[in-house]
């Protein structure tokens, strides 16, 4: 693939390609294909403030593991704008707890359980899926308190 183009992740043949190296690049488009949804990608963090960024929301879980309290954020769609439907996968490894809130809670509104004013909280060995269903909404659901 002489100009490949990216699109999710993917390697794409350019249009060029498509007439001398057909075969080839969709052999190679395909097992790029089979790689990525073989399994979850693991974005393990360390910190206490950990902020979702593109690759998260590719076939990703994000693993938090602070012994002290810490924050998964999601972004407004200003700074990144996921497609309504990403799936942000969330686990908390460490002892602390993970309190998964906005980045700008003015602008993108996080919720759980219904429009619960507080911001979802995972414990120790806990999951949670972050879903967009709208522009700058999210809810969160899992094993949260």
């Amino acid at each position: 693939m002489a100009n490949p183009t990216t699109n999710y992740g993917f390697v794409m043949p350019a249009a060029t390609d498509l007439v001398t190296d057909l075969p080839a690049d969709f052999e190679v488009f395909g097992q790029a294909v089979d790689t990525k949804f073989a399994g979850l990608t693991v974005n393990a963090q360390t910190g206490v403030t950990y902020t979702a960024v593109k690759a998260d929301g590719l076939n990703a879980i994000v693993t938090m593991d602070n012994a002290s309290a810490n924050q998964f954020r999601i972004p407004t769609d200003a700074t990144y704008n996921f497609p309504t439907g990403t799936t942000l996968l969330v686990y908390q490894k460490g002892a602390g707890v993970t309190t998964i809130n906005a980045v700008s809670s003015g602008t993108t509104t996080v919720s759980s359980a219904g429009a619960v004013a507080t911001a979802p909280v995972l414990a120790q060995y806990k999951s949670a899926a972050c879903i967009k269903i709208a522009a700058n909404s999210w809810i969160v659901v899992g094993a949260i308190s």
